[in-house]
């Protein structure tokens, strides 16, 4: 486990651990690896002691849903009635949450993640306020909780009058040395990388990926299955070419959350005027989009709201840097061709990876590096 991640882990299993026990609320975007620390901690409790369950995928109805989590836990428990309205059902949802108990009558974990998708049982009779009566619920419990959402504006706001024993942690960013020690396995260990290649490649990947996990293990997939004269550059124009992973991958994130918020189509051109410049003030925006800036206040909130878009000293910027080249790339009437991702992914390498200090024989993005070294690491010419 890389560093930066093991000492997370035990920030989140301290505060589990602590008496009374806090409930951590993870945070964080697409691909920063919650469900990944989710499964970690699940094996390190032990399967008998910890239930994780995928709110997003089976948060149906709230009769089914209480059916799914307690047909599929560790934990025995008997319903005392079958439920007779949606209420009644998320009634003994809570009723389990606070009952159910690991082998010996001890406390058990349950492992909650994208806790916000319950939301959508708000459209039943009487769960207008289903969140706030979670929350309620196991902030009583004895039992102990993991939180997770990647819908960090939402959860603040939810948490803003909640319990002190709620914990909000934002889940970091996968630091360079994070980097070099998930992308080890691609390259056998680098028994036959130097020192100096091998922390510039570390570097290279964190800036490209801005440090999420899953767009690092996407590039380090992509340059096993692409061979020993594979690069970060290469790998990353073929993971998001029109049949890439990666393309795939983005496509989700960009629709889910524009389903999650208010005005898709406005949404939608607004995240096409910053993918062409960021960032903008509200003024420049709305220049470009041609709506007044009240209505465009209320777009960029919304887009604020499901974490599409930051604001830092009242200009707007994508929040994820690769999600915006996907826009680039992909929100057009046609798919782009490989000329076009290439030239792409090239400019936008070329604007994030840092010069080394010492041209090693991976600083493609150096201007002191040679045609051959560009050649190797996917950098093509551009006039």
């Amino acid at each position: 486990m890389a560093g930066q991640q093991s000492g997370f882990d035990r920030r989140v299993l301290g505060a589990l651990e602590s008496a009374p026990s806090r409930i951590p609320v993870i945070l964080g975007g697409c691909g920063t690896g919650r469900t990944m620390l989710l499964q970690r901690l699940r094996e390190r409790l032990g399967r008998g002691a910890a239930q994780y369950v995928d709110i997003e995928r089976c948060a149906t109805t709230p009769e089914r849903f209480l059916q799914a989590v307690t047909a599929a836990s560790p934990f025995p428990w008997q319903a005392m009635r079958q439920p007779a309205t949606a209420r009644e059902a998320f009634d003994l949802l809570l009723v389990f949450f606070d009952s159910a108990r690991a082998s010996g009558g001890e406390p058990c974990t349950f492992l909650l993640d994208e806790v916000l998708e319950l939301r959508t049982f708000e459209s039943f009779p009487g769960l207008r306020h289903v969140l706030r009566d979670l929350l309620g619920g196991l902030a009583a419990s004895p039992n102990r909780f993991v939180l997770t959402t990647r819908y960090t504006a939402r959860a603040h706001r939810l948490l803003r009058d909640a319990t002190s024993r709620f914990e909000v942690i934002h889940i970091p960013a996968l630091t360079s040395a994070d980097v070099t020690e998930l992308l080890a396995p691609t390259f056998n260990g680098y028994e036959q990388m130097p020192t100096d290649d091998r922390d510039y490649l570390g570097r290279a990947v964190q800036a490209l990926t801005d440090g999420r996990a899953a767009y690092v293990r996407a590039i380090g997939d992509a340059m096993t299955h692409m061979g020993p004269t594979a690069d970060p550059i290469s790998a990353l124009t073929a993971l998001l070419s029109p049949d890439g992973s990666l393309n795939h991958w983005c496509r989700f994130c960009y629709e889910l959350r524009l389903h999650r918020a208010r005005g898709y189509g406005a949404l939608k051109a607004i995240l096409d005027v910053l993918a062409e410049e960021e960032p903008l003030t509200l003024t420049e925006i709305s220049h470009r989009l041609r709506r007044t800036p009240g209505s465009t206040k209320d777009y960029l909130s919304w887009l604020e709201d499901v974490d599409l878009v930051t604001s830092r000293q009242k200009r707007y910027s994508f929040t994820d840097p690769v999600l915006r080249l996907w826009v680039r790339l992909h929100c057009r009437p046609v798919p782009p061709s490989d000329e076009e991702v290439a030239r792409e992914v090239q400019q936008y390498a070329l604007a994030r990876v840092p010069s080394p200090d010492v041209a090693p024989a991976l600083a493609y993005a150096g201007v002191d590096a040679t045609a051959d070294e560009r050649k190797n690491w996917g950098i093509i010419e551009i006039d």
